[in-house]
């Protein structure tokens, strides 16, 4: 399979055909191999226009999303960014491509392992994968210009909000329930938190975020 024409017809196809034309996101999904990040197995699909299923309950999350998201968190070559939940490294590795650094939090020993292998592989050297949970950020390294979820959320934590540099922006798709969830920006000024609704979009859950059960009477 010809990846480099896949990728391609993936940016022009998928992401500027939905008015996505931010040339620096555009260009850093062009160059980020999405293949690389894929089973090998499943490499045939890497380019496919929804969330790809990469086992054990996580996943890819679908271009134009993550694009979306991009967009909205309006990164800078100078910034710092958090990624919740990258699971394999391709929104860490595209992000890359966007700001000064990435912290990459990942849960998962396994596939924080594999994360970092695969950036190490592409010679990124402006990107750390950390483990642990997901749900209280890596405030070790805060504050971040930018935190950015790699997969839905049921509600942003204010512990995560806080976690962001004055004036830094938050993005993420929150979904209170199943079903459609809403690309969702957040944006510090001083200790106020502004937020404002992007776009609808339906993205998998990330571990540790699904909604709470709800006690019925």
């Amino acid at each position: 399979m010809d990846y480099t024409a896949a990728r391609h017809n993936m940016v022009e196809s998928q992401i500027r055909t939905n008015r996505v034309i931010d040339p620096t996101v555009t260009a850093a999904l062009a160059e980020t191999p999405r293949e690389i990040f894929v089973p090998k197995p499943m490499r045939g699909f890497a380019y496919v226009d929804e969330d790809l299923d990469v086992g054990g309950g996580r996943f890819i999350m679908e271009p134009l999303v993550l694009a979306r998201l991009l967009v909205g968190a309006a990164i800078k070559p100078t910034d710092v960014v958090l990624n919740i939940g990258d699971a394999t490294g391709y929104v860490t590795a595209v992000v890359s491509k966007l700001a000064q650094t990435v912290v990459a939090l990942e849960y998962d020993v396994e596939w924080a392992g594999k994360a970092g292998q695969s950036l190490s592989d592409l010679g990124i050297d402006n990107a750390a994968v950390v483990q642990g949970p997901l749900d209280q950020g890596y405030a070790a390294q805060a504050p971040y210009d930018v935190i950015l979820f790699s997969g839905a959320i049921d509600e942003v934590p204010a512990a995560i909000c806080r976690q962001l540099a004055d004036g830094g922006r938050l993005a993420g798709v929150v979904a209170a329930a199943p079903g459609i969830g809403k690309g969702t920006l957040i944006v510090r000024v001083g200790d106020t938190f502004g937020r404002r609704v992007l776009f609808d979009a339906v993205t998998p859950m990330l571990p540790g975020f699904q909604p709470k059960p709800k006690f019925v009477f």
